[in-house]
Parts: structure tokens; sequence; C-alpha cells
């Protein structure tokens, strides 16, 4: 790995007026529709570039843009993995992801972008498609949700572009289905039988989204919640938490995405080899970027934020 000066950026979420101010931010210059680092770092784009916000033919753009220029890196967020599954036949009249617009508010407002524009619409889901689900570029790993290197081994040299393959990740209940599950939205856990819990929108709920770091040997279900553990009864089956992925310390520093941090939360790295960078910029919240320049140990100084 020769390259060593990258800029990890969170979730997009179609706010390309976020985008554009955090680049300039950390010093990228505007070079056509694209952006380039005067002294030639790159970016590593983390996943969910489309749904929830105002311009994500713009962000789309962007992005593609500075990877075809080579100054950037981009890897598939689970919302361009659903994307692609509303869109693919799945040979029996219907399609890989039921289309159900109640469930997918924020792919509505995707669609909606792209009402007039349909060809284009096609353009980019097959360019989604041959996004990688993960990098691992030896001293740095990046992935949207969760680092199972397990799991990811079915994953290897795999991409939506193989029909096969796509088909294959779409099948509940599968292996291959778990892989992508994980790695592109992250390890759940059941509450023990008889215990649930409300979420903040009063659902009853009865897995918890957990983290895949610093797995003890016993806890509540709830002590290992993402992105903000609490308490409810229910212990965790031991045999379950050791299926859990847990990533070590003496791993290469991870970046991903996802959870939906609170936008007031300190921006600094989950233990020092971790750093999740999605700050809820979809909402009210800052978009996030680290400046990595080879570093083992994650550092606050090297966060950068931007809200415009």
């Amino acid at each position: 790995m020769k390259h060593k000066h990258y800029d990890l950026i969170g979730d997009i979420h179609g706010h390309h007026d976020k985008l554009t101010t955090l680049l300039r931010k950390l010093g990228y210059l505007t070079n056509g529709e694209s952006f380039h680092h005067p002294e030639s770092r790159k970016v590593i784009f983390l996943g969910d570039y489309i749904d929830r916000g105002p311009k994500v033919r713009e962000v789309l753009q962007t992005v593609r843009s500075m990877v075809d220029a080579g100054d950037a890196l981009a890897i598939m967020g689970n919302h361009e993995y659903n994307a692609v599954l509303y869109h693919t036949p799945n040979g029996q009249g219907a399609w890989l992801r039921p289309r159900r617009l109640d469930r997918d508010n924020g792919l509505r407002v995707t669609l909606d972008q792209f009402a007039n524009h349909q060809d284009e619409w096609r353009e980019w889901l097959e360019w989604m498609r041959r996004l990688p689900m993960f990098l691992d570029l030896g001293d740095l790993r990046a992935v949207h949700a969760c680092w199972d290197a397990n799991r990811m081994k079915r994953l290897e040299g795999k991409c939506l572009a193989d029909d096969e393959f796509l088909h294959a990740s779409a099948k509940r209940g599968s292996k291959l289905c778990s892989a992508v599950e994980h790695v592109l939205k992250g390890p759940e856990m059941n509450m023990p039988e008889g215990c649930l819990y409300h979420d903040k929108e009063g659902i009853e709920r009865r897995s918890v989204r957990v983290r895949w770091w610093d797995i003890p040997e016993t806890a509540r279900v709830t002590h290992l919640a993402m992105p903000t553990p609490f308490d409810e009864p229910g212990d965790a089956d031991p045999l379950h938490l050791r299926r859990v992925p847990n990533y070590g310390p003496d791993e290469p520093p991870v970046f991903f995405g996802h959870y939906w941090m609170p936008a007031a939360r300190e921006k600094a790295p989950l233990r020092h080899n971790l750093a999740c960078l999605d700050f809820s910029a979809a909402r009210e919240g800052p978009m996030v970027a680290y400046r990595w320049n080879g570093e083992r140990v994650l550092t606050p100084l090297n966060f950068v934020t931007t809200t415009a």
C-alpha cells in the first residue's frame, strides 16, 4: 500500500451541498464536475449516496466523477444494494426486493428525482452493481456497516454485476444473504424469548442492531446496541454472543458509516482502530470525514465536519 493519504467520508444521502462544503474544507478544488486535491489526497466514500436528500443526482455525479478521475474510491451502501434489488425481477413475476414504497420512503425521494430521467437512472443502477462491498488496503479498511472477516470470504471477488451472485445474495436465509446483510447492514441479535422493547417511534422490537467489537462473554442484548446502548431486561445467549463478529484491537484501522450516530455526539474514534463517520447528515447532523495519514491509532484531531 503506497498511498497513505485518504479522506474517508460517511453517508451522504443526497446532501450535495454538505458534501461539496466538506470537500472544500478538506482542501479539494473544483475540477469541472469533480474535485481534486492539490496534494494528491484521495477520498474513500463509504456508501449510501442515494435516498432521503434533495440532490441525489448531483451526489452520484460528483462521486462517480471523482472515482473516474482517480481522485476517489467508492463502496456500496445498503441503500444502493436495496435499490438494485428493487429494480431486479426475481424471475417469478415479482422483484428481488418487494416493491413497497411505504417501507422504502427514502427510495421514493430518489425515484421522484429521476422521474424524468429514466434512462439515466438505469445507468446509475448499473454503476451501483459494480461497486465493491468493502475495501482492504492493507493498512486501512473500509466497509459500510460491519467488518466481518468470516462472512467476507464468501464475498471476495464478487459484485452485483454478476446476475447469479445478485440473485443468490437476495435469497433469504442463505449464507450468502447473511454475509451481505452483515457487511452492508450490520449484525443484529434477537431478544430472549419473552423480552422486547419499544423503539423511539413506539414500535415493538424483538431484535437489536449490535456492535461488532469488544464483545464480552456475558451481556444484556441492549447493552450492545448501536449506535447507543440502552437498558432493557434480556441477557444474550452466550452462543449467540460468540457468533457476533468481534473486530480485534490489533487489526488495521477500519472506517464505516451506516449507524446514524447522534449529531451532537463527540466526533472521535469508537476505539483506537474503529471510526464511524455517519453522524446523521441525512437529517440535522453534520457530514463527517476522517483525514487518514497512515496512522495505526486513530485520533479525534483528524475528524473534519460541516453542516452547511
